[in-house]
């Protein structure tokens, strides 16, 4: 029997191999634990973070507000840095919940996926 964490690993792999971040189109990827969710545009073809946002210092709301927040925060911190478009990566997450809250939030933000 597969655990959880190994089938969203094997998810996670196989969404991987077909998505890449580049310069003008990085990857905006998403983690997601028990109490925080935290959100990263990466280029991965230098390997560099361009703009991150978590829901650290966000405890007092619920779980899925923060996640909106966080897609709101994102998508500002992404277009200071020059950023409009993005190709989402769910890091092998179900596209449901607080994962399409940020996806949201993003998108009303002004990013574009």
């Amino acid at each position: 029997m597969i655990s959880k964490e190994e089938r969203r690993t094997k998810i996670k792999f196989r969404v991987r191999n077909k998505i890449s971040g580049t310069p003008e189109r990085p990857r905006m990827t998403v983690f997601r634990s028990n109490k925080q969710i935290y959100v990263q545009v990466i280029d991965d073809l230098s390997g560099k973070t361009l703009a991150a946002a978590s829901s650290l210092g966000l405890e007092k709301m619920p779980k899925k507000e923060q996640a909106s927040k966080v897609g709101e925060l994102i998508a500002q911190k992404a277009q200071e840095a020059g950023i409009q478009t993005v190709v989402f990566d769910r890091n092998g997450y179900l596209y449901h919940g607080r994962v399409k809250e940020v996806a949201d939030a993003a998108r009303k933000g002004g990013l574009k996926f």
